[in-house]
């Protein structure tokens, strides 16, 4: 063989390396959007890698920041994998037609089928829920009594006006419970509630959840609605003075004697034109893993959404009393599906 030849083939082999090793090093990404801005994922991203070998490339951004920035990307987006923390916008997100529906054995025997979207024509599911946290009631212990805020409705009861402090009614957080209620109660009767609420404000609805425990603690008013894993935040927190808050206010899981406790998700889906969906899917049937779930659960401080899972969180356990709490079973995308119907009954009663 003449040395031309033998240095073309060595050329032409170097440069299918090349070409093999650049595909793979493709094929060993997956681009994430992620709304989870919690310290503790970043565990939960590198358990995925170590586990797979797939590098995780992050972009942080809210909920609406990136829906919006989807649907001006377009088909030219890098987005494979899409993480939202509330129901109503990984619905409208679907509605919209960022995501794409995709076939996972694992990822629905895992998931319950009310914690991710109705199937497409063909079987497809466009999300999935991976993690829960429940929409409760904290009060003040020395002056309320648990069973005047032991359901969602005696918060727009007469008897605990002047009570009542929340943060904004059009937060996504709050806007997904109205939306459960009024799956429950009928837009009629919800409005009337909503109604309620406003007229047993102790003040204008402002700042977070986690400041709406504090202003209970504080005796600014003296019940308040939060996600359970705000106090479970101060349940756990290595300052004194955040233990001392959660000491300060009971909790309750509203409606045990009927429906259930309001649960709001944060979920995942794939990008409609994600150029890596081999690597989004295993990324999402990663999240359903017992490992993943646990990174939920002792992270920050959320119930798992996969079937089987137990947890150890101690303050998650010493909030329920140690023992198992009604959960609402309607479909997570009803509560999307009312968001707009809910808007305009704050509107019009209104909530701001």
């Amino acid at each position: 063989m003449s040395k031309k030849i033998t240095a073309a083939l060595t050329t032409f082999a170097l440069l299918a390396a090349v070409s093999v090793t650049q595909a793979q090093a493709q094929d060993s990404v997956v681009n994430l959007y992620s709304a989870r801005h919690y310290s503790t994922d970043e565990a939960l991203y590198s358990g995925f890698t170590k586990a797979t070998g797939i590098k995780i490339n992050r972009v942080d951004a809210d909920d609406a920041g990136i829906l919006a920035r989807l649907k001006a990307e377009g088909a030219a987006s890098p987005a494979d994998v899409i993480l939202l923390v509330d129901a109503a916008r990984l619905y409208r997100g679907e509605v919209d037609g960022l995501f794409q529906p995709i076939q996972s054995k694992t990822l629905n025997e895992a998931i319950p089928t009310n914690l991710r979207s109705k199937p497409e024509a063909d079987g497809g599911i466009s999300w999935f829920g991976f993690s829960t946290r429940a929409r409760v009631i904290v009060y003040n212990k020395v002056k309320v009594n648990k069973e005047d805020v032991d359901t969602y409705e005696e918060l727009g009861d007469p008897k605990n006006k002047g009570k009542l402090c929340i943060r904004s009614g059009s937060h996504p957080y709050n806007l997904s419970l109205f939306g459960a209620v009024t799956e429950h109660l009928g837009e009629q009767k919800t409005e009337e509630w909503l109604k309620g609420m406003v007229a047993n404000l102790a003040r204008s609805p402002k700042g977070g959840d986690t400041d709406q425990i504090k202003a209970v603690a504080s005796g600014e008013c003296d019940i308040a609605v939060t996600n359970s894993y705000y106090l479970a935040r101060l349940m756990r927190s290595s300052k004194p003075e955040e233990v001392a808050v959660a000491n300060k206010v009971g909790v309750v899981f509203p409606n045990q004697q009927s429906w259930g406790t309001h649960m709001n998700i944060a979920g995942g889906a794939v990008a409609k034109y994600a150029k890596n969906q081999a690597n989004a899917v295993k990324f999402l049937e990663y999240l359903a893993s017992p490992e993943a779930q646990n990174y939920f659960a002792n992270g920050n401080n959320e119930w798992p959404a996969a079937k089987g899972v137990t947890i150890a969180n101690p303050a998650l356990k010493a909030m329920t009393g140690n023992a198992p709490f009604k959960s609402e079973t309607i479909h997570i995308s009803a509560v999307g599906a009312n968001t707009t119907k809910v808007q305009q009954m704050l509107d019009r009663v209104g909530f701001k």
